[in-house]
């Protein structure tokens, strides 16, 4: 039930050090229907997480104080691994000052405990969705990226006049070509890049930043 190599989008990465805890929670979270895959404790985590391939799908809940890795350490090794996934805390009490350090740190939110069971499982279910966006949107800037990049030099030139609003003769007496050669470079623009228009042009460029 570690083996997080065949994760489904939706999965739990779930860590804690006290076997009764860890059991209660995988049990609440795949009864909301979510794919949950329990470690006991952070190293157990981290090893299956270098074991599996990327980008994971999901988000990570953790107790902050646990042995031999804390919640916090184990978050430092996720972030200098470069995943960036929703990272959940489950704090006590006293634990609030580091939940926020956590929180600087980009982690996502952090729960109090105890904790009722829906506020746990709709926190979850929330970093699931935030995370699903990112994936989604992470997609999309590659696909525009390996779309841009299809483009030639001189694609790319007629491409950046086209976005501005310069009509066909202008681009062509810009670039020393005739309008005809203009017209096709743009076909081939709007076929490489997916869109119907010099505005469409202009809205993926901005998107792409």
């Amino acid at each position: 039930m570690n083996d997080i190599t065949a994760a489904l989008p939706g999965t739990v990465y779930l860590a804690d050090d006290e076997a009764a805890v860890l059991d209660a929670l995988t049990f609440l979270l795949n009864s909301r229907g979510l794919d949950t895959r329990p470690h006991a404790g952070g190293p157990a985590l981290l090893a299956a997480v270098d074991a599996a391939p990327r980008p994971l799908a999901g988000v990570f809940l953790l107790d902050i104080r646990m042995e031999p890795m804390s919640g916090l350490q184990v978050h430092d090794a996720l972030m200098a691994r470069g995943i960036a996934n929703p990272v959940l805390f489950l704090s006590g009490h006293g634990d609030i000052p580091m939940a926020v350090e956590a929180l600087k740190k980009g982690a996502f939110d952090f729960l109090e405990k105890p904790c009722s069971d829906n506020a746990l499982a709709d926190k979850v279910e929330q970093a699931l969705a935030v995370d699903a966006a990112m994936r989604h949107h992470g997609a999309q800037a590659e696909e525009r990226a390996a779309r841009l990049a299809s483009l030639t030099e001189r694609e790319h030139e007629v491409m950046l006049r086209m976005a501005g609003g310069k009509l066909n003769k202008v681009i062509a007496d810009e670039l020393h070509v005739s309008m005809r050669t203009v017209e096709v470079h743009r076909a081939r623009v709007y076929a490489k890049l997916g869109v119907r228009s010099a505005a469409e042009v202009a809205t993926l460029l901005a998107a792409a930043g």
